[in-house]
């Protein structure tokens, strides 16, 4: 008897004499029900309900977008003192494209700032005006977010790294709406 173990379940049946072929089947499909259990999932209702909660908070944001270009907040926290800039990359007629970007408003000169440290965050959203819907395209010049992921891939992006991404800008546009201050009048 070897000392190396069999990868599967279906190798280990697939080694014993006593099974018939339809023993075989059925162990091959219940191992294949196993691995499928185990894989990731997107829930889609979930994830196309964050994605159009995302379009009501950005227009609550940046209400007149299909006429202007550009939007600013001020986000006057204790921890940070920062300025989101939202700005139209492209226009569409169903579509358009919206850069999402957080500048730090001054330097610490002593204690540098998360944001100093890690690097601004930079969001691309992709807003589907017919469909009442926003899903980010792009995080920090990467783009080309799949559904899920194999766990571990080649870039080590998570197993849901586009639900992530879409949640951390709903998180984000909360605390812009909590506490952002327009420099400009904001007519609604």
């Amino acid at each position: 008897m070897s000392d190396k173990r069999p990868e599967t379940d279906a190798d280990i049946l697939s080694r014993s004499i006593a099974l018939s072929s339809s023993e075989l089947k059925r162990a091959q499909e219940r191992a294949l029900r196993q691995a499928n259990a185990r894989r990731y999932r997107v829930d889609l209702p979930a994830h196309m309900a964050e994605c159009d909660a995302n379009y009501v908070r950005l227009l609550r944001l940046f209400p007149d977008l299909r006429e202007k270009s550009t939007q600013t907040i001020n986000l006057p926290l204790q921890a940070l003192q920062a300025q989101v800039q939202f700005e139209v990359l492209e226009k569409g007629p169903y579509t358009t494209l919206l850069k999402v970007d957080l500048q730090p408003l001054q330097a610490s000169e002593t204690t540098p700032t998360w944001i100093e440290l890690v690097g601004a965050p930079t969001l691309t959203v992709r807003i589907y005006h017919d469909a009442r819907s926003a899903e980010v395209a792009g995080y920090q010049s990467q783009s080309t977010f799949h559904s899920s992921y194999s766990y571990p891939n080649t870039r080590m992006r998570q197993r849901d790294e586009k639900v992530q991404l879409n949640r951390f800008l709903s998180e984000f546009l909360t605390v812009c709406l909590e506490y952002g201050a327009s420099s400009h009048p904001v007519s609604f």
